[in-house]
């Protein structure tokens, strides 16, 4: 987002929402507390913000690209740049706006932060003008030039094998084995040079850490997934461009680093040693009628420690990260499960903290 759109959006949570924007695991912003008839002014908001350039795709816009690509000199691509040209080009194809909401576009500029998100569309750069697409269970190398191609292709080849395998099926692992996806087939009908590959490990992977990226940037975390509308704001005051993560932060494009005490003092996260880095919830109470506790209460009083660590408020485990994590699920409302053992709420906060201590040690 452009600082000004980022404004936007904090003015569309205060005047319409509960004042809150939730980052979500693929790094969307999520509003909440809206009234069922503020639809249309929303949408105005949004669509004069420029946040909405697509209605009939908005749903389908599902693009998650390595946050601090061309900002600190890792990386081998600025796929930020991918991010946009795949946006326009799914806006301009009226078929995707078949896809469902859950299908995945992942773009890793090389550096390995968001290949391992699970992606059903994946491209990960590569040195020398190259680009690894990975779709499904296969594997391409094919030119930079032609990612974004690449990846639309791929995205209406499933499409087009989902219609015929006739089961609704969402995302490409979701398909029976009689009908998947001819993927070689269809880069080739786009005109795209494609060599298939191995399949390379794309493990999930751990996000920068909060503070500076390069000179630059810098990277800060949103307690418990959840900017307020005034943090959104104190993000945006002077940044060329506010990057929302699905590590539940936000990258800064603009300013120094000694905006880090400013942001501090707004609520949010910028030392990977504070106590709530790496720590997450769902909704909860009273957010959602089937959480069991609320969550997000206990989940503040979470200790630090080097593995992420996630609250659920029922066994459907909402908005948990990907990767090794130490997974705390609401039983009933005096009741955790801790990695699958009961703890007594009352205890939850040390039985956590010895499992982050433990998880600290074993590495």
């Amino acid at each position: 987002m452009t600082a000004r759109q980022a404004v936007a959006l904090a003015a569309a949570a205060d005047s319409l929402g509960d004042g809150r924007i939730s980052v979500t695991s693929r790094g969307n912003a999520e509003l909440r507390g809206l009234a069922e008839s503020c639809g249309a002014e929303l949408a105005a908001l949004l669509d004069a913000a420029g946040l909405l350039p697509s209605p009939s795709h908005e749903r389908i816009r599902n693009i998650v690209a390595s946050p601090a690509a061309g900002l600190d000199g890792l990386g081998h691509a600025d796929v930020q740049l991918w991010a946009r040209a795949l946006d326009a080009a799914l806006c301009a194809e009226p078929r995707a706006a078949a896809l469902s909401g859950r299908f995945l576009f992942v773009l890793d500029d090389g550096r390995g932060d968001v290949a391992g998100l699970g992606g059903d569309v994946t491209l990960i750069a590569a040195p020398d003008g190259a680009a690894t697409l990975l779709a499904g269970s296969g594997a391409f190398a094919v030119p930079a030039a032609d990612a974004v191609p690449a990846a639309l292709a791929c995205a209406l080849a499933f499409l087009d094998a989902a219609r015929a395998a006739g089961t609704g099926a969402w995302r490409p692992r979701e398909l029976p084995a009689a009908h998947l996806p001819d993927w070689a087939g269809a880069l080739a009908r786009a005109g795209i040079a494609a060599e298939p590959v191995p399949s390379p490990p794309v493990p999930p992977a751990p996000g920068p850490a909060p503070g500076p990226l390069g000179d630059r940037a810098l990277h800060v975390l949103a307690p418990l997934g959840r900017l307020t509308a005034a943090q959104l704001r104190a993000l945006a005051d002077g940044a060329a461009e506010v990057r929302l993560t699905p590590w539940r932060g936000a990258v800064v494009v603009g300013p120094a680093a000694d905006r880090l005490p400013l942001l501090a003092a707004r609520g949010l996260i910028t030392d990977p040693a504070a106590p709530g880095a790496g720590v997450t919830a769902c909704t909860g109470l009273a957010g959602c009628a089937k959480s069991l506790a609320d969550v997000r209460a206990d989940a503040a009083r979470a200790p630090g420690g080097p593995l992420p660590v996630h609250y659920s408020g029922c066994e459907r485990r909402c908005g948990h990260p990907h990767g090794a994590r130490i997974e705390v699920t609401a039983r009933d409302s005096g009741t955790y499960l801790l990695d699958g053992a009961p703890v007594p709420r009352t205890a939850l906060a040390e039985a956590v903290a010895a499992a982050r201590t433990t998880s600290m040690e074993s590495r």
